[in-house]
């Protein structure tokens, strides 16, 4: 299981790395779930990133008018993935037909479609139909996250058992799988018996929570209490 960190920009993303983190992703909390950073910002973090780590990028909702633009921008910053969410899109027919024209602006880099557990609140597809969707379009991964993040996170919104299916279905349909939503250090031990390949963080990563500042010295926190080792900062 690897360690997925979002970060705001360069300095965010040297502190990660510095912590130990095996994923840098470039996402702007305060643009939403999945907000983007701008294109400038994207050049920087995979800069200063270069071949240390895989780099991810936010795209947004799949319904923003210049997702992409931010697919295409991705692919010329070189990051190795993007996330792209449905939100307000639970209704919309042909979902496959836009997540083919995201595909297709963002090849290489690989996508990631991102499931929401709090879908109803954002008017998004159950993840069951994400998965269904996944199994026919064969992106990359999946991403299991929450939509609100002022509200619970998602081990209180998905009980382990449903984690567990989630992760299994997506896996046996050839995807890797990663969870996010709130998690914290608590939470990582379940993750380990859940199984994804890949768990994201942010507010735990922070000094002050998800609009704070990623520090190095939570990071590897985070990284010794993945491999068994308790650490108090």
């Amino acid at each position: 299981m690897r360690l997925l960190v979002s970060v705001r920009n360069a300095s965010e993303a040297g502190s990660a790395l510095a912590g130990g983190a095996d994923i840098i992703d470039a996402k702007e909390p305060l643009n939403g779930p999945l907000g983007a950073v701008s294109s400038v910002v994207l050049r920087k973090i995979a800069a200063t990133v270069g071949n240390a780590a895989p780099v991810s990028a936010a795209l947004g909702e799949i319904s923003e008018d210049d997702v992409l633009d931010r697919a295409v921008a991705a692919r010329q910053a070189g990051v190795t993935f993007v996330k792209v969410g449905f939100a307000g899109m639970r209704r919309r027919q042909h979902l496959d037909e836009d997540v083919v024209a995201l595909a297709r602006a963002a090849r290489p880099p690989a996508l990631v479609l991102v499931a929401y557990a709090d879908f109803d609140l954002a008017d998004a597809p159950p993840p069951a139909e994400i998965l269904a969707l996944a199994a026919h379009l064969k992106p990359a991964g999946i991403l299991l996250d929450t939509f609100d993040k002022n509200g619970a996170g998602l081990t209180s919104l998905m009980p382990a058992c449903t984690l567990a299916t989630f992760v299994s279905r997506a896996k046996a349909a050839g995807r890797f799988v990663a969870i996010a939503g709130k998690l914290t250090l608590e939470d990582i031990e379940t993750m380990h018996d859940i199984g994804p390949d890949v768990i994201g963080l942010r507010g735990a990563a922070c000094d002050g929570g998800r609009d704070g500042v990623v520090t190095s010295a939570r990071v590897r926190a985070l990284c010794d209490h993945m491999k068994g080792t308790r650490h108090v900062y």
